[in-house]
């Protein structure tokens, strides 16, 4: 065992580096055992899922570059589970959770947290932590992502927290019931359509889960349990002072200590924000006063998501690679007036708040930064499915899929928008074209750019995409979108990015009184082209397609002469791949 100790002028700077890769390698590791051992689509494919580290008091201290909206509302949740078990925990115990006021995002995404204990097995000194997407948890729709959800029980299994391993003992029994029997007593729900996949990524997760707490005792084994928990503090206090440095060189830049920006969601409610930074301290205020009350519908979304939209946007801000983690929280105080939709009911509805509005708020906050243009503010959530009840109200095994789609993402002073990626806060896969077709009922006719779509100026907006499917058979098609009335904005000038749009492409059916009483079989009526809007939930025919087209972002800077005018963008740097997929490809490749 090596004890080091850092100097009395900080900690040693090659340690400092050492252990915050020696953090994230070991947040990697249960990701790839994760991504391994689960079935889903969601999670092994799309990649919809993160791992973390957490301090004994419920900081988030390292991650691997995986989902932000997870990553930020993770250490509300293991807080609150601290705070519900205190003393409680015992080692081979693993809580499970997925309520939105218990620091969970939307329900779908589920929280797997297991405690650390040190050598004596009577002190916490770390936690590992797991939340992976589920396609399915019981609800009014297959899929667990209802566009037409009002209150939080039409979206399924509602957990706030259960002791899914008690002493290293499954509790299978308690996950029936939490999982299938308690969502389906709500009229209309349906309780887990596919329990037996659900168990299997749970499983996946506490196994991941383990991984992180195999590596973490072999850390402090080879450094001292002193010495690892000291440099975690040096850790956040880095990140911490990254993020005062830029909150410093934001007001010297924009000559003003208060910065404000507003936007919309496609239903009008305000999203609207005041930044204070005290330039002597390097701290900020930020006030989402003037923001809309809580909405009928689930575009609501919980305090949890509202921080880690910020924290994504303050480590995105820095130029620097640092781990995301507690410290850039630090030098912030956040006032979400309640009432809002950013700090709704305990019933209120919540699954479109977390893909959707967390966008809206990432919008509002690079817009006070004066940091970039808007990308696609949306992450286009399909979902299809069938099962649930049969006809006399019982529970019937079923199945569901959910992807989200691509669009633009928004140029910046120095650099063009990209196009066809997820944006922000999502950073997931899609569903590969070939595994989808050959898994669920389904052909795509389409899968490629939107041409066009991005916003034009200086430097141009990033393009959407086109994702037409058509269904085999009959099936439950629900669509959650935004900014389909709203264009992404545009900064300095530039345009703004294309709506979105969602299109019922509808086979003439005489049943639906599409066909006249008299026709020719042989050519039978052109289809029907409808728009179904930004959320909608359709019962597709078998041969029915849905076209769905993302919007793109938008542009940086004022457009010189007309639209075949070409910049020399000789100065700009190029654009190298970053984010969570470009380091998992390389560090896969070393392997």
């Amino acid at each position: 065992m090596a004890s080091l100790n850092s100097s009395e002028s900080g900690p040693d700077p090659i340690l400092l580096t050492l252990f915050a890769n020696r953090f994230m390698s070991v947040a990697e590791a249960m990701g790839r055992s994760l991504q391994q051992t689960a079935i889903s689509t969601n999670i092994k494919e799309r990649l919809d899922f993160s791992c973390a580290l957490f301090a004994p008091d419920g900081d988030l201290v390292a991650n691997a570059p995986f989902i932000p909206i997870h990553l930020g509302s993770m250490s509300f949740a293991v807080r609150y589970q601290m705070n519900l078990h205190k003393k409680d925990l015992k080692p081979g115990d693993v809580l499970m959770t997925n309520s939105p006021h218990a620091g969970g995002s939307h329900l779908p995404d589920i929280t797997i947290i297991s405690p650390v204990f040190d050598d004596e097995e009577k002190e916490i000194i770390f936690f590992t932590a797991s939340r992976g997407h589920h396609a399915d948890i019981g609800g009014i729709l297959p899929g667990s992502m209802p566009p037409t959800s009002t209150t939080i029980f039409e979206e399924g299994a509602h957990i706030v927290s259960f002791k899914i391993v008690k002493e290293g003992i499954f509790d299978h029994d308690g996950l029936v019931k939490y999982m299938v029997d308690e969502p389906a007593k709500y009229p209309g729900s349906s309780g887990c359509r596919n329990i037996r996949d659900v168990e299997s990524d749970l499983k996946a997760q506490i196994a991941a889960n383990y991984k992180g707490v195999q590596l973490i005792k072999a850390i402090v084994a080879d450094y001292s349990l002193s010495t690892v928990q000291e440099y975690m503090y040096h850790i956040r206090n880095n990140a911490e002072f990254s993020v005062r440095n830029l909150l410093k060189d934001v007001a010297k830049r924009a000559r003003s200590n208060i910065l404000e920006a507003i936007d919309y969601l496609d239903d009008g409610s305000p999203i609207q924000l005041k930044v204070e930074i005290d330039e002597e301290r390097g701290s900020a205020h930020l006030d989402f006063s003037g923001t809309g009350c809580e909405v009928r519908g689930n575009l609501n979304a919980p305090i949890s998501v509202v921080h880690s939209a910020v924290i994504y946007c303050m480590r995105a801000m820095l130029d620097m690679e640092i781990p995301l983690n507690a410290g850039c929280l630090v030098p912030l105080t956040i006032h979400i007036p309640e009432e809002t939709l950013l700090s709704p009911s305990p019933t209120a509805a919540v699954c479109g708040g977390n893909v959707l509005t967390s966008q809206r708020i990432v919008d509002v906050v690079l817009r006070a930064f004066h940091a970039c243009a808007a990308s696609q503010g949306c992450t286009n959530n399909l979902t299809f499915g069938a099962g649930g009840k049969d006809k006399d109200g019982k529970n019937v095994s079923g199945w569901g899929y959910y992807e989200t789609i691509a669009g633009g993402s928004g140029a910046g002073p120095t650099w063009h928008g990209t196009s066809g990626v997820h944006t922000h806060i999502t950073n997931t896969r899609i569903g590969d074209v070939e595994l989808l077709e050959r898994r669920y009922p389904v052909m795509i006719h389409r899968f490629g750019m939107r041409e066009g779509s991005g916003g034009k100026g200086q430097f141009n907006g990033g393009d959407g995409v086109v994702r037409d499917i058509e269904f085999t058979e009959p099936l439950q098609v629900s669509i959650l979108s935004e900014r389909r009335t709203r264009q992404p904005y545009g900064l300095e000038g530039g345009e703004p990015g294309a709506l979105g749009r969602n299109t019922w492409v509808k086979q003439p059916r005489k049943e639906d009184g599409d066909l006249p009483v008299e026709y020719d079989e042989n050519t039978p009526p052109a289809a029907r082209r409808i728009n179904i809007g930004g959320k909608a939930s359709v019962f597709m025919g078998k041969g029915d397609r849905l076209l769905i087209e993302t919007p793109g972002a938008g542009a940086w800077g004022l457009k010189e002469g007309d639209e075949d005018w070409q910049h020399d963008h000789s100065h700009v740097k190029a654009w190298a791949p970053r984010g969570s997929l470009a380091e998992r490809e390389a560090a896969q490749a070393g392997f």
